[in-house]
């Protein structure tokens, strides 16, 4: 492959997954990523969408299939999976379900940061943010979900085991955003009870200081080893004087 396609672009394994259901052109792929809710994942803009297809033309993972005309607009170019697309997709799937990684939030980085506001901004901060996510978490009730499921006119015409299957990911971000929330009202406890504390002032001098005297041990042990090293080579090998 000449060109290599980026394992984080999912735009790229959204195209790759919908091919594998049959040829379809950029506008109904489109279409099917809303009708499926699936844009909550994708940053969905017309741009981001018609550039990955290009991509995975030059990578050889999809082709032109022909053309198709509805009416009056303009014709629309059809693509489908490449027999490399379809071994690359499965691929990226299992790696993708296979190897925890580590992806990057906003949320992650003010955590890694937290330091730089006070305890009390950051308390207030994160009182607001489980609320939200109390709020969100309800309106994802299982029942409220069921009922939704009942009045779709595909979803409910499909068996459980389908329907749980097309709802893993909904269910997967529910999961996730109730552990979020166990885990920022835990450390709303530890704000609010005064055990997690800190002066950022006395946090950079704690750093330096600590830093210093990582350093300061790191030179006496290198001084000791230069002081304790043997006689060079050429001194070991020559015979001793009669």
């Amino acid at each position: 492959m000449s060109y290599n396609v980026n394992s984080r672009n999912l735009w790229a394994l959204t195209v790759l997954c919908l091919l594998c259901e049959g040829p379809l052109h950029p506008y109904q792929m489109q279409q099917l990523v809303k009708q499926r809710r699936k844009d909550r994942l994708l940053d969905l803009h017309r741009g981001s969408l018609y550039n990955t297809i290009g991509q995975l033309q030059r990578a050889g993972l999809i082709e032109q299939a022909g053309t198709s005309r509805q009416g009056r607009r303009p014709e629309r170019t059809v693509y489908r999976l490449t027999h490399e697309g379809e071994t690359r997709v499965t691929g990226w799937l299992r790696e993708s379900l296979a190897v925890p990684a580590v992806e990057p939030s906003s949320f992650l980085a003010a955590v890694a940061f937290l330091g730089r506001v006070t305890p009390h901004d950051a308390q207030q901060a994160l009182e607001a943010r489980a609320a939200a996510l109390a709020a969100e978490l309800a309106s994802q009730d299982q029942a409220l979900q069921e009922q939704a499921v009942a009045r779709h006119p595909v979803l409910s015409g499909l068996n459980p085991a389908t329907v749980r299957l097309l709802l893993l990911d909904a269910d997967y971000v529910r999961t996730m955003r109730q552990a979020e929330l166990d885990w920022v009202r835990s450390l709303l406890t530890e704000l609010r009870s005064g055990s997690l504390a800190w002066e950022f002032s006395d946090i950079i001098r704690q750093v330096r200081a600590a830093s210093k005297r990582a350093a300061a041990k790191l030179a006496d042990g290198r001084g000791r080893n230069d002081r304790g090293r043997q006689p060079g080579r050429w001194s070991r090998q020559q015979p001793s004087p009669p």
